[in-house]
């Protein structure tokens, strides 16, 4: 699959430029949709955005496995940067550089003609799960643990890589590296979404050569690694001509892991905090200086990933809305449409102390039939859960609350400290019953907000590059809450229901 580009080199970064009419542009791509928005930083006023072109986005079921549909996807992404170029020239602004984050693990085969050799499998699809105990029979997992800082899930990047055929002549671009290479040309890994493949030293910050030569794969199965905040390339002359944005317009590394963006844009005034990036899934952890890799915080399945300015991202992968998500359209399939809104009120008002369910089971990843599977997961702890939609609801609430919990304070048991409030990022930041069960479960207080938060991590990084604020995480965080409207929920007493 070849569209159409072809090698090149990554340029000197720019100088530092006024922030008078100057504009980013954020790729931001979820596991079920995709943005393309512009954002507009002042020192005085914080981040600005706009959203320019949304899309969706999600898995297609092609020869037996579970793919993304990229052709279509990266069709989208340059609908977006045209139609950004389109509202940046009527506004008389320049749009400076562009940054893109998606989500991890996943990636596309690149030849050395750069040719995509085939469809991106999703990490949705079962065919890594063969090769678990493949992998652990030549690097057992303690030992993978202790250079990689990984968690633990059967689609991590390197088991999905023992699963392919053929490695021969071919690169695997990380799918943000990807979309970066097709529009400049030129193959590299961005670091923060390197440190998801379990493939990449938590420490050195480098590949993990051992591993890839114990297992049998291409030194140089991955591009050379980047830093947020480093320049890609410039655009092709081909992407030029279809999206009408200036040649000189730049691709700038930011935490291309969608979590890294959110995670440097959480409006932390302090040190203490903890952190739910909630969406399709919930990244739970906190920030650290570096990596725990002791047996129990393998044990505990605990991940350490980095963050923009070389952070740990030290956190657990607990379920998501991806639950609620997938009731939702399954009712819809059978004619029920009460407003999303109208379910969290009607969940609300059920008593506390219904069932719930391990939210981080695999058995939720696939799609289809949820409420079923819920109920039945009910079933097995010996509760019945009512065959109503408030009630699964109310149960999908108080099953992640719970997640969140034990998480956080697995967290500070694994590392010695101690949080004072946590702070919802993303789209659940909206749930007001998410975030109040959420103070509830933890006994700390909530702050919620800004949805946003990718995006705007996302922009940050971009704007410090180019030199229009300055500073590590605190001073952009402080960006953050300049602009950001926050909702704070406390650890009261529960009784009996929550406020809606």
């Amino acid at each position: 699959m070849n569209y159409g580009t072809t090698a090149g080199t990554a340029p000197a970064h720019a100088g530092a430029v006024s922030a008078h009419n100057t504009v980013f542009a954020a790729i931001d791509i979820g596991a079920s949709s995709g943005r393309v928005m512009l954002g507009r930083v002042s020192p005085s006023t914080g981040v600005s955005l706009e959203t320019i072109h949304r899309f969706p986005n999600g898995v297609i079921e092609l020869d037996g496995g579970l793919h993304w549909d990229f052709k279509a996807l990266f069709a989208e992404v340059l609908k977006g940067l045209a139609a950004a170029a389109s509202a940046a020239r009527k506004n008389g602004e320049r749009i400076m550089s562009i940054g893109i984050d998606t989500w991890a693990v996943d990636y596309g085969l690149v030849n050395d003609a750069g040719e995509l050799t085939s469809v991106p499998f999703s990490y949705r699809d079962e065919r890594s799960r063969a090769t678990v105990e493949r992998v652990h029979a030549v690097v057992s997992p303690e030992k993978l643990y202790a250079a990689t800082g990984l968690q633990y899930l059967q689609f991590n990047t390197i088991y999905q890589l023992a699963a392919e055929p053929n490695l021969g002549g071919v690169q695997a671009l990380l799918i943000p590296d990807l979309i970066a290479f097709l529009l400049t040309g030129v193959r590299r890994t961005e670091a923060t979404n390197a440190s998801t493949t379990g493939l990449f030293d938590a420490v050195a910050g480098q590949w993990a050569t051992d591993f890839l030569d114990a297992l049998g794969l291409p030194r140089d199965i991955f591009p050379p690694l980047i830093q947020p905040g480093e320049t890609v390339g410039t655009l092709l002359p081909g992407i030029v001509e279809q999206t009408g944005l200036p040649a000189d317009t730049t691709v700038v590394a930011v935490g291309s892991h969608d979590t890294a963006s959110a995670v440097a844009a959480v409006p932390a005034a302090q040190d203490d905090f903890a952190y739910i990036s909630s969406g399709t899934w919930s990244l739970v952890g906190v920030e650290l200086n570096a990596p725990v890799l002791s047996e129990a915080s393998r044990k505990a399945n605990f991940t350490n990933e980095r963050g923009v300015d070389g952070t740990i991202r030290y956190l657990r992968n607990v379920g998501g809305l991806w639950l609620l998500s997938e009731c939702q359209r399954a009712w819809a399939a059978q004619g029920f449409t009460q407003s999303l809104p109208a379910l969290l009120d009607s969940a609300a008002a059920l008593p506390a102390g219904g069932p719930q369910i391990n939210a981080d089971d695999p058995a939720f990843t696939a799609p289809d039939n949820m409420p079923d599977r819920i109920r039945a997961a009910v079933r097995n702890t010996g509760a019945v859960l009512p065959d109503r939609p408030a009630a699964v609801v109310r149960c999908i609430m108080d099953s992640l609350a719970a997640g969140y919990a034990r998480t956080l304070a697995d967290a500070e048991r694994l590392t010695g400290g101690s949080t004072s409030v946590v702070h919802i990022v993303g789209g659940g930041s909206q749930n007001r019953l998410l975030c109040q069960l959420t103070a509830y479960a933890t006994g700390k207080a909530v702050i919620a907000g800004p949805v946003e938060a990718t995006a705007q991590g996302n922009v940050l990084v971009q704007a410090r590059a180019a030199g229009i604020v300055a500073g590590g995480l605190a001073e952009l965080r402080e960006l953050v809450m300049a602009g950001t409207r926050l909702e704070r929920y406390e650890p009261a007493h529960e009784v009996s229901g929550v406020p809606s």
